[in-house]
């Protein structure tokens, strides 16, 4: 096992094969997150009992840090052990655990293992993150937005968060000009799961983040406000410039073919007239409601196009 052989290399605390004997016991029957927390398991049964020395070794261990951003495959996943290894067996040892966190999320990331801290140790963590916020790594700097956030996919909510999120506005403040889209885009992420808990605190933020927004600013608060304006909401809505009712008229909709097969093609066509005097700038949206298996309907919206209409038709 590759983890076996990095360990090897720069310490002779770990026993090598009775280690990758344990990690590969049932191994195969396990989803990944399973099997990240079976090598976590087997890296606590075999490195030095004392976190803080086998932490040191992790360290030590570490391959070279991520150039990239974007398209890095599957390869940082390697560490995923590493990081659940902090996250289960570190939340005692604050300051070390940072500093793997600060190593790992170079490598791969530390969004999961960082939310125990926390909500263990909020204040500190909050201080050590505006830190980070400033820090020249890319990797790090998204760590401070796309480990804060309320509803980060695949891990637990940070409750405290969802109930009251200025400590990570506070956070998104530094970073919503930052010069990478990498971070940019995971700030918006975040304020896109504020949005969700606290929509007129999503609406003010964009609001007052779009004076003297520069457009790759505009690009962000667009991108954070996109489930809001999928849900219609009128706040949302007013920030993009789109507040008022659309003053429009939609006719020759058709749907083909008129019985639809599963696996098959739907081709849904209609026309929209401006019925207003003056220009206007008119956002189009679809909604289509999908059959669930209990019968019931649940609603998808489809973004089509954003246009400014002059008494012309639009064609879809």
């Amino acid at each position: 096992m590759k983890i076996a052989g990095m360990i090897s290399r720069v310490s002779d605390r770990l026993p090598a094969e009775a280690f990758v004997r344990e990690a590969l016991d049932g191994y195969e029957e396990l989803d990944l997150m399973q099997r990240g927390r079976k090598i976590a398991s087997a890296l606590r049964q075999h490195l030095p009992v004392d976190f803080k020395e086998a932490a040191e070794i992790l360290i030590a261990s570490l391959g070279p840090k991520l150039v990239k951003m974007e398209d890095i495959g599957m390869t940082p996943f390697l560490y995923l052990p590493h990081t659940l290894f902090v996250a289960e067996y570190g939340i005692e040892h604050f300051k070390v655990s940072m500093r793997a966190q600060y190593e790992l999320t170079q490598r791969f990331t530390a969004e999961f293992s960082i939310r125990p801290f926390l909500e263990r140790y909020p204040e500190a963590t909050l201080k050590q993150l505006a830190v980070w916020a400033k820090d020249p790594s890319p990797h790090v700097r998204r760590l401070v937005s796309e480990g804060t956030r309320p509803r980060l996919p695949w891990a637990s909510r940070l409750r405290e968060f969802q109930k009251d999120p200025t400590p990570v506005l506070s956070l998104l403040e530094l970073l919503r000009d930052d010069p990478s889209l990498y971070v940019r885009r995971s700030v918006a992420n975040n304020l896109n799961d504020i949005g969700k808990d606290h929509p007129d605190v999503l609406v003010e933020t964009a609001q007052r983040w779009m004076k003297d927004a520069t457009e790759e600013r505009r690009w962000l608060i667009r991108h954070a406000l996109r489930s809001a304006i999928k849900r219609g909401e009128a706040g949302a809505l007013k920030v993009m410039g789109f507040g008022e009712t659309a003053r429009v008229s939609v006719a020759q909709a058709s749907i083909k073919p008129k019985r639809p097969v599963i696996g098959g093609k739907v081709t849904i066509s209609f026309e929209i007239t401006s019925t207003a005097r003056q220009p206007q700038d008119v956002l189009v949206d679809m909604r289509i409601h999908f059959v669930k298996a209990n019968g019931k309907t649940s609603p998808k919206v489809f973004k089509l196009k954003q246009l400014n209409l002059r008494h012309t038709r639009l064609r879809k």
